[in-house]
């Protein structure tokens, strides 16, 4: 029994309790459409849409629509990251600045991004440049808005002690500030990140030939519905692993965080090595 529980502590660890549901709702969607529940021609069943992932695999044309797709997000995001963290630090740091910036900001903020897509084609023709912006655009936001409120809300006492000790200005922004919004700027990059993933299906309507908005856009014209269940998918699962590898790299920079997390996994070590000892 000791060891059933410490088997099922290690899978609850190391994440594939994850996997449990998804599997389950696959197994439940592919039941649905052998049984004629539902119409195989409206929703193919997850062995179809495998064999078509396959079949693009194989041609050449995936990996092809992946690598476009990513390397447009990649842009996409450093350059919304690039702006929000400048412009997130001033307006946090300063009051003058965030008087100045942040009520157009945030009225910028409230526009749809498909409203965008029109002026971006404008300005910037249908090439990657208006893609990339576009991300960038939905990037930006939570950014800026969890690292000026990071900052806004470091404590007091400790910007005191940084002043005392001859910080100012962009130095006080730098070695105090930023460092203690940390995880606050994290949690913002992760947002811009799932956002830079939704707006990256808006990006590759306008006149995009190639990446996996195309690929779900003609699958829609073509009547293909495994393309398009595919390619829904595949923004998924690339969503997820962008999004846990920035988490990984998050909890390499907040390790020296006492928070509540921190003591459970702490706890969870402390029990699986008396688990261990106790086999």
């Amino acid at each position: 029994m000791k060891a059933l529980a410490f088997l099922g502590r290690g899978i609850k660890r190391s994440g594939l309790l994850g996997f449990v549901f998804p599997v389950l709702l696959l197994l439940v969607w592919e039941s649905l459409s052998r049984f004629g529940i539902v119409r195989a021609s409206l929703l193919p069943p997850p062995s179809a849409v495998a064999l078509t992932l396959r079949d693009l695999a194989r041609s050449g044309e995936l990996l092809g629509h992946i690598e476009v797709t990513l390397m447009r997000v990649a842009f996409g995001f450093a350059g919304g990251t690039l702006a929000a963290t400048v412009l997130g630090a001033l307006t946090g740091y300063s009051d003058l600045w965030r008087r100045l910036l942040d009520p157009l900001l945030q009225a910028i903020r409230s526009i749809p991004s498909i409203a965008w897509v029109p002026l971006f084609v404008l300005w910037l023709g249908i090439f990657e440049a208006s893609k990339d912006t576009l991300i960038a655009v939905g990037v930006f936001f939570p950014v800026y808005l969890n690292l000026m409120a990071g900052i806004q809300q470091v404590d007091r006492k400790l910007v005191e002690v940084a002043r005392v000790h001859g910080y100012r200005g962009v130095a006080l922004v730098r070695y105090v500030l930023l460092p203690a919004t940390l995880p606050t700027y994290i949690t913002g990059l992760r947002g811009g990140l799932g956002l830079g993933w939704m707006f990256v299906i808006a990006a590759e309507l306008m006149g995009a030939s190639e990446g996996l908005g195309f690929l779900l856009i003609d699958g829609q014209q073509t009547g293909r519905p495994a393309i398009i269940i595919a390619s829904i998918l595949l923004f998924g699962c690339f969503g997820k692993l962008s999004d846990m590898a920035l988490a990984r790299i998050g909890q390499r920079f907040t390790g020296w965080q006492d928070s509540f997390k921190a003591a459970k996994e702490k706890e969870a070590n402390a029990s699986d090595r008396s688990g261990l000892q106790a086999i």
